[in-house]
């Protein structure tokens, strides 16, 4: 999936803390996917954009702590969730709508938002995977639209790639029911 050789070598200059050019590069490579992996979880762009640019924050300030142990893209993905969480965490307890209000604002911002471009189905979709429990909704995302393995999708989450497989069953069930009850 990823250039690991270019990614060492990324690494490699980013830790030596002697080529800003590194950094560019890295974020040239990753921004894109990592864009929409966060914006699947976010919902509106500007929000995507305020997540990647904390996320690449973050990797700038602990580049060092990157041991290799892991895929360069999978530790970013891992940041990237951890920042699309805290930011919908933080979203959540300055929200007190209700449910209802919530669906009707998502399929609002969808249809207002000039970057998204799908049908009813897609809409649909979004809104099936909206109302998944949270590790359900990132289970399903990383196998569906990044097309990540079981085992990229651990490292990401630190989960085992049984309790993954069983997620990503129950979040298809749910998706399946929701297209089916409406």
């Amino acid at each position: 999936m990823a250039d690991t050789i270019q990614d060492k070598e990324l690494v490699r200059l980013l830790q030596a803390g002697t080529d800003e050019r590194a950094f560019r590069a890295l974020v040239e490579k990753y921004q894109e996917r990592l864009y929409w992996h966060i914006r699947r979880m976010v919902g509106g762009h500007e929000d995507a954009n305020d997540v990647v640019q904390n996320t690449f924050v973050k990797v700038f300030r602990s580049i060092q702590k990157f041991k290799g142990q892991s895929a360069l893209y999978t530790w970013l993905y891992r940041i990237a969730t951890n920042e699309a969480i805290s930011f919908m965490n933080k979203r959540k307890r300055k929200q007190t709508s209700s449910i209802s209000d919530e669906e009707a604002g998502l399929e609002n911002q969808l249809k207002a938002d000039p970057y998204f471009d799908g049908d009813e189905v897609q809409i649909k979709l979004k809104q099936a995977i909206q109302s998944l429990p949270e590790k359900q909704q990132l289970v399903f995302n990383l196998r569906y639209y990044e097309e990540m393995s079981y085992k990229e999708i651990s490292q990401v989450v630190g989960t085992s790639v049984g309790g993954l497989k069983a997620s990503y069953h129950h979040a298809a069930k749910k998706i399946e029911q929701f297209f089916k009850g409406s």
